[in-house]
């Protein structure tokens, strides 16, 4: 009995699938290679702010904040490939408070600018080229007397700058002011001596810090907040407890879904042409 179906015939076949395998090995490589790519794209900075270290002899006074903020960044780096990791600890190595020197040097046209005051603002231009280069930052604060450490306070001073970070024009009416950057993530962790400073909670009223950081985050270039919380501290109650240990699994879920979503926008090209 005949098929029909030469030898010629049967390797053409193989020829086909064999090609066809190998194009989708390819578009398998080239998505993969997409991936990595943007993924390396990345470049974290992170600031810490707490006075305290984060670990001390005595447990009981590590940095609550910073022992957050690293479980984040640890997850973060495992799961997402970075360009840079820039680390700032300005808790422990304070930017110096800004001066009527510094203010001076600010509003006097660049070109103009003495070699005094080129100096004066060196320390805010390292400042801010971090800023702009970070697509990820991670700001991790405790709250003291209701609101943020003058350490980091001192550091979004250098750091908010006309005609660096934003501008500033009267035509525009009520609201001069206009962020240059964008773009950006922001990740929040902060800890608290007591509890409630959520919207609705019962001390809403006396949270001066995450308002402020929100406030404030525009100016970096942020479009997107994520924010977390230990509270309780003060307590040292199975609450605190409780809430550390949630804010730490909060921090390392967020770190792989930042990840898995850099994952799933590195495959949308491939997808839309697939």
């Amino acid at each position: 009995m005949r098929f029909g179906v030469t030898i010629d015939d049967l390797n053409s076949s193989v020829n086909v699938f064999f090609s066809f395998v190998n194009f989708y090995l390819q578009r398998q490589d080239s998505a993969r290679y997409q991936l990595t790519e943007v993924l390396q794209m990345s470049t974290i900075l992170h600031i810490d702010s707490s006075v305290r270290a984060i670990t001390n002899p005595n447990p009981n006074h590590n940095s609550i904040s910073k022992n957050i903020a690293l479980r984040f960044i640890n997850t973060c780096r495992q799961k997402r490939r970075t360009d840079e990791y820039i680390y700032r600890d300005v808790g422990m190595n304070p930017p110096a408070f800004i001066t009527q020197d510094w203010i001076g040097a600010v509003f006097t046209p660049e070109q103009k600018r003495t070699p005094a005051q080129h100096d004066i603002l060196a320390l805010s231009d390292r400042l801010i080229a971090e800023v702009a280069k970070a697509d990820i930052i991670v700001i991790s604060t405790p709250m003291y007397n209701y609101g943020m450490p003058a350490q980091l306070k001192s550091w979004f001073d250098q750091v908010v700058r006309i005609n660096k970070t934003f501008d500033f024009d009267l035509a525009r009416g009520d609201f001069p002011l206009q962020p240059l950057l964008s773009g950006k993530t922001l990740v929040t962790i902060t800890s608290s001596g007591e509890f409630g400073f959520e919207k609705g909670g019962i001390r809403e009223s006396a949270s001066h810090l995450q308002p402020h950081l929100r406030t404030l985050s525009k100016y970096l270039g942020v479009e997107t907040i994520y924010e977390i919380a230990a509270e309780y501290q003060e307590f040292g109650d199975e609450r605190h407890k409780t809430s550390v240990s949630n804010a730490l699994s909060r921090a390392e879920k967020l770190a792989a879904e930042l990840a898995d979503t850099a994952a799933a926008t590195a495959l949308q090209p491939e997808a839309a042409n697939g």
